[in-house]
């Protein structure tokens, strides 16, 4: 049931650069408001993937996953504002963009699976 490998790494790695990005964001630019929304959405997926891995069933795994996947979508708004707002450079922007559509990807692909699954 457990899928902590690769997502487990790949969400921690995000979150990683996620805590740089906004230091550079606040050092660098002074951008101190879309930053820390960035933080707080970038860095919860992360925490509900590692909540979803010690989920005490799959109906608990399945809801954190969730709410893994909706903190992704908000990170990937900010971003794309960031990114229109010149906060970002288009190159900056489109790399964690990447990064952040891989995660929606592989937590779209698992919901489905237990959908799938399930039904």
């Amino acid at each position: 049931m457990k899928k902590d490998n690769v997502l487990q790494q790949k969400s921690f790695a995000f979150a990683v650069r996620i805590v740089n990005l906004y230091r550079y964001l606040n050092e660098k630019k002074k951008e101190y408001v879309l930053s820390k929304q960035l933080l707080r959405a970038g860095t919860s997926i992360g925490a509900n993937v590692e909540e979803a891995i010690g989920g005490q069933s799959e109906k608990d795994f399945f809801a954190k996953l969730t709410i893994a996947y909706k903190e992704a979508r908000e990170t990937h708004y900010w971003l794309r504002l960031l990114t229109a707002t010149n906060y970002l450079t288009n190159e900056e922007g489109q790399s964690v963009l990447e990064d952040t559509d891989e995660l929606l990807r592989i937590i779209g692909s698992i919901q489905k699976t237990i959908k799938q699954r399930n039904s």
